[in-house]
C-alpha cells in the first residue's frame, strides 16, 4: 500500500467500507464510473486506458511523494472491494481548504446514492478536520443531483453560493467548517 506523506492514518473506516489511498488495480473501475457519470464531472471527453494508465502513472504515482499534494485521493472499499473513490481535490495548504470529490459505482447510485455519500463524508472529515488540520471543505457540484444535496446537508454541510459557470451551468457549494 502506498502512503501519503502528510497522513499519519492511512485507512480510514466506518464499519464494512474503508478508504484506502488510491490504488492502482482500481483505474479501470474508476474510468468506467467516470466515462458512465460525466454528465455531472468537470470531465470534457470519454477517458480511454491510455489516459487513464497516463493518469494514474504521471499523476496520482507523484502524489504519494510530496509533502503537500494538491489532492489525496482514496479508493472507497466495501470490505476489498472497490466501489467508488474520492478524496480532497484542490488543496489549498495556505488557506487550509480543499474541495471533496466523491464517484461512486454507478449501479449504486440508485438505491444507496445518500448511504455511500454520508459514509464516504464522514470518513473524508476525519482526514480534513483531525489528520490535515484543514479549516473548510466543500463540495462544487452542478445542480443536476438533488440527492447530493441531501446528503450533504444531513452531514452539516451548508449551501454557501449557488453561480452559473462560464459554460451556463448552474453550480452549488456547499461547504463545511472545522
Amino acid at each position: 500500500m502506498k502512503r501519503y506523506k502528510p497522513l499519519n492514518k492511512q485507512i480510514y473506516n466506518s464499519g464494512i467500507f474503508y478508504l484506502v489511498p488510491i490504488r492502482y488495480r482500481d483505474r479501470l473501475d474508476i474510468m468506467k464510473w467516470r466515462n458512465e457519470q460525466i454528465y455531472h464531472l468537470r470531465q470534457d471527453k470519454i477517458l480511454l486506458l491510455k489516459d487513464q494508465d497516463n493518469y494514474f502513472n504521471n499523476v496520482v504515482n507523484k502524489l504519494f511523494d510530496q509533502d503537500r499534494p494538491n489532492q489525496i485521493l482514496f479508493s472507497y472499499l466495501e470490505n476489498d472491494v472497490c466501489i467508488g473513490y474520492g478524496g480532497l481535490v484542490h488543496i489549498n495548504w495556505n488557506d487550509k481548504t480543499a474541495e471533496i470529490s466523491f464517484v461512486m459505482d454507478t449501479n449504486l447510485e440508485k438505491d444507496h446514492f445518500e448511504f455511500h455519500w454520508k459514509t464516504f463524508l464522514k470518513m473524508i472529515e476525519k482526514t480534513a478536520f483531525i489528520e490535515l488540520d484543514l479549516k473548510k471543505i466543500y463540495t462544487h457540484a452542478y445542480d443536476l443531483r438533488p440527492l447530493l444535496y441531501s446528503a450533504l446537508e444531513k452531514q452539516n454541510f451548508i449551501k454557501e453560493k449557488t453561480y452559473t459557470d462560464i459554460n451556463g451551468n448552474k453550480v452549488i457549494i456547499h461547504s463545511k467548517y472545522k
